[in-house]
């Protein structure tokens, strides 16, 4: 993350009265590291928690949603019982598609927005303004197929 970036974020959070906490740091930085990893909150504690063992699982939880909030990270739903998040992309419009192996559980991810002009047509159609949308696609991985 760019330190415009992190910068831009400090004011958003003061601005909120909150503080970028060496916790909440801490957080954000292990999101970044794993930037395409898709963690759960659990994962994200137990990363952050070998350079902060103080570190309480609520607090990353509190942290988490917080970021949400705030449209750093998204909350992805891949039905595996599981809420996972990632790293926002400015240049991204909306989310990325996910094509998730319903055999070993590996989530790809699919580049370029395939639903703009789906999307034109829904708007216009439903005089509905679209502000983001989530697509998953279910299916088996290269990998699994090749075995």
């Amino acid at each position: 993350m760019s330190s415009e970036k992190i910068e831009s974020l400090k004011v958003s959070l003061k601005e909120k009265g909150y503080k970028l906490t060496p916790q909440r740091r801490s957080i954000l930085d292990e999101i970044i590291k794993n930037e395409g990893s898709h963690l759960t909150a659990e994962e994200i504690y137990d990363l952050v928690k070998v350079n902060c063992p103080e570190i309480g699982l609520a607090t990353v939880y509190r942290t988490v949603q917080l970021l949400e909030e705030m449209g750093v990270i998204y909350k992805l739903d891949l039905d595996d019982g599981c809420s996972r998040y990632e790293l926002c992309d400015e240049d991204e419009g909306h989310q990325h598609h996910h094509l998730v192996c319903q055999n070993c559980g590996a989530v790809i991810e699919v580049e370029g927005d395939l639903l703009e002009e789906l999307e034109h047509i829904v708007e216009n159609k439903y005089n509905f303004k679209i502000k983001n949308h989530s697509l998953k696609f279910y299916g088996i991985c290269d990998n699994c197929s090749s075995k």
